[in-house]
This record gives C-alpha cells, sequence and structure tokens, in this order.
C-alpha cells in the first residue's frame, strides 16, 4: 500500500502540474495537501478516496471557489485514478436530501433545484427526431420536437436564486398547461414549490413524498402558505419507484431533477410510471441534469464519489438515450425541449456561495463538518463538469403518444 500510494501521489502531482495547479502554499497553491494519508486513499478507490480526503480535511483548496477551478483543470487533463464502480445491486436511489440542509443552499428555503434567468434569451425551433420502435429499438418513422435554447445569462448575486428557481417552476406549470381545474401530481415532491405555485394558479395538486422528514416540511410550507387544502400529501415511501397500479388519474405529472439520480433501469420505470398516470390528453414535464458529447470517462469516474455517499444510482443520460427510453419503454412522446447549460453552471455557482454563506448555520443544524464539506464537494464537482460543458440543463415536455384513440 506504501508503494501505492507512493504512485498514486506522482500520477496526481504529474496531473496538477500538466492542469498548471500549483501545490507549493507559499507561492499560492490551488491545491494544499495537510496529510499524505489522502494518496492512500486516491490508491485504494481513486476519485471516491480523492473526495473522502477533502472531507476529511486531508487536503484543501483556499476557497470552494478555487476548489471548483482544480477540479475543472483536473478533469481537463483527463486525471483518472482508478476508481472502483458501484455494485449493481447497490444502485437503489438513497432518500431524499434533508430539508434542513436543502434550506441553507436554496433560494426559498425548500428547492434544490436548478434555475432559470430572466436575462437567458430563448430561441425555439422545430427539429425532426427519429422515432425508436418499442420492439425492435431500431429508428424508424420521425416525429417533430420543439426545441428552445436559452443564451447565457448576466451576473447574478445569491439574492436572485430564489426568483431563477422560482422561473423553473413556471416553466414548467406553463409546459403542463397548469391552471384553474388541473389535477396535477408532483412525482416525487421537490420540496414544495412545484406544489405551492400550482395551488396558487387553481390546480388541485398531489404531492407524493419519499421520506417522513419531507413530509413534515411539507406540511408545514403548506398549512404557513394557506393552501393546504389544495394540495394533498402523500406519504408513499420508497414505493413511488414501483410502478404505480392507478391509470390515467392525473391532468398532468410534474417531476423535478429525480430521473438522474436513478440508475438506467430505474429511469424506464420511472418515465413509464408518469405515462400510466397522466390521463390520455395530459401532459408529463419533468426537469432533469443530462449528459452532453463532451462527458468523458474521468467525469464518469469522478462522479463516483457522489454515486459512494449521496446518490447511489446518480447516472446522466443523453437526450438521444432519454428519447429512446421514452419511445421503448412509455406510452409517451416528447414533443418539447429545453436546453440551458450556463443557467446550470450559473444555478449551482449561486447554490454553491449560498450553503458557503451559512456554513455555520448549517452546523448549528446538527450537520457536521465531514458532512458539510460532503456538499461543498459535490457542488464543485457538479460546477465543474457544467462549466466544462460536460452536463445541461433541460426540461422535457411529453404527452401520451394515445391520445384518445389518436396516434
Amino acid at each position: 500500500m506504501r508503494a501505492k500510494a507512493r504512485f498514486a501521489e506522482a500520477k496526481f502531482a504529474a496531473a496538477c502540474a500538466k492542469a498548471g495547479l500549483e501545490l507549493d502554499p507559499g507561492v499560492g497553491a490551488h491545491i494544499v495537501v495537510e496529510h499524505d494519508a489522502v494518496f492512500r486513499r486516491v490508491a485504494d478507490s481513486g476519485w471516491v478516496g480523492l473526495a473522502e480526503g477533502y472531507m476529511a480535511g486531508e487536503w484543501a483548496s483556499p476557497s470552494s471557489s478555487m476548489l471548483v477551478d482544480a477540479l475543472v483543470a483536473l478533469l481537463r487533463v483527463d486525471y483518472r485514478p482508478r476508481t472502483p464502480g458501484i455494485a449493481a445491486g447497490q444502485l437503489d436511489p438513497a432518500g431524499e436530501i434533508p430539508p434542513d440542509l436543502v434550506q441553507h443552499f436554496s433560494g426559498d428555503g425548500m428547492s434544490g433545484f436548478a434555475g432559470h434567468f430572466a436575462t437567458g434569451v430563448p430561441t425555439t425551433e422545430r427539429v425532426r427526431v427519429k422515432f425508436y420502435a418499442p420492439r425492435s429499438g431500431q429508428a424508424g418513422a420521425s416525429y417533430f420536437v420543439d426545441r428552445t435554447e436559452f443564451t447565457a445569462p448576466l451576473d447574478a448575486e445569491r439574492g436572485d436564486l430564489g426568483d431563477v428557481q422560482q422561473r423553473s417552476v413556471e416553466m414548467l406549470l406553463d409546459a403542463a398547461l397548469a391552471g384553474r381545474g388541473t389535477h396535477l401530481l408532483e412525482y416525487p415532491s421537490s420540496g414544495g414549490a412545484v406544489g405551492l405555485a400550482a395551488a396558487k394558479r387553481g390546480a388541485t395538486v398531489d404531492a407524493w413524498v419519499a421520506d417522513e422528514r419531507a413530509e413534515a416540511a411539507l406540511r408545514d410550507r403548506l398549512v404557513y402558505a394557506g393552501v393546504g387544502g389544495a394540495v394533498h400529501v402523500e406519504m408513499v415511501g420508497q414505493s413511488w419507484l414501483v410502478m404505480p397500479k392507478r391509470r390515467g388519474h392525473y391532468d398532468c405529472v410534474v417531476g423535478v431533477e429525480r430521473l438522474e439520480t436513478l440508475s438506467a433501469a430505474r429511469k424506464a420505470d420511472y418515465l413509464a410510471a408518469m405515462g400510466r398516470l397522466v390521463e390520455p390528453g395530459g401532459r408529463v414535464v419533468m426537469q432533469t441534469i443530462l449528459r452532453t458529447p463532451a462527458f468523458t470517462p474521468a467525469a464518469s469516474a469522478a462522479l463516483e464519489s457522489l454515486r459512494a455517499y449521496i446518490w447511489p444510482g446518480l447516472s446522466f443520460a443523453t437526450p438521444e438515450g432519454l428519447a429512446r427510453t421514452v419511445d421503448r419503454r412509455t406510452s409517451l412522446r416528447i414533443v418539447s425541449e429545453t436546453r440551458a447549460p450556463e443557467h446550470l453552471e450559473a444555478s449551482l455557482r449561486l447554490q454553491r456561495e449560498m450553503f458557503d454563506g451559512r456554513f455555520r448555520e448549517a452546523a448549528a443544524d446538527g450537520f457536521d463538518l465531514v458532512y458539510r464539506r460532503l456538499w461543498q464537494w459535490q457542488f464543485a464537482l457538479k460546477e465543474a463538469l457544467a462549466r466544462l460543458g460536460m452536463i445541461d440543463l433541460a426540461q422535457v415536455t411529453m404527452v401520451p403518444r394515445d391520445r384518445r384513440g389518436r396516434r
């Protein structure tokens, strides 16, 4: 192990030199190694060990923004120590992120998802895409999808985070055609912003939650906002992953950044369940993070650190892979989608800065230093991937292929 640790240290130093990262504290280091035990971890589990060393305080960057810079540089030079993957049997998603933690990096105190900035200009075009037949999986006939791309937003500050997250919610509800008399399901709840906004539009809302703490927090928010009677909260636990027995019950089903926490097999189950829950004339709308062609094996290895400690099933689908799954495994068809990669990067930056500013408050709520540093790491890593153009923020609208007998 000592020999492997020395080799891991040499490889890390070589990668830092290639990336232009300074390791000498005397001349303004980007990375400061406090204890060489980190290289034993790297030798044993690659990127997971590097994350563990950061959580343990065995190495650090002078600031979280410099940590992002360091991760960008390492990924750009394809730093890829041998990193074992999570066993297939352990890929089910973990429980909900604690609501008490979410409030420390959200703009509205309840939302952990990315937002869309008002300063991004949308441009829409209609594109022809191939249809993947359910049985053969081969591309056959084609159909049209309205694709909207948002330009990069202007500079934003932490105080803008609540507004940009609310804009994501309103975009989802607009795409779902949610309004007075609409019966909407949020599957599962993302904290309460969707239910609150839909109830204010006059919709009747069901919100499924997978965790008792999330249920209690959601009920409190609804009562405080005065819409408790318009939103029905149902505790379903991890059974939300199981194909629901209900069928054709809702006018629209909404999901917010849940798909990427699921393994490939679970993604198909989740999307198929959405298709079963919506009525023939209804809509399914979701916000998710997708993988771009720039995504590398080094990035996949780095994400093992998040799979090991937060989301065991974490995987970003490609746009083509998502379309293939929808066509082959569900009764749905994609009719429109948005792309906003720079908005994702800016949202992650604001979330990271928000969490930095509330680092001590999170400690007062009982989150120890190791856990808080884990969340600093995950924000920095995802922001690095977004800055490198490896992940993208998307909203996808789907409708049943059989719309009251019409295909």
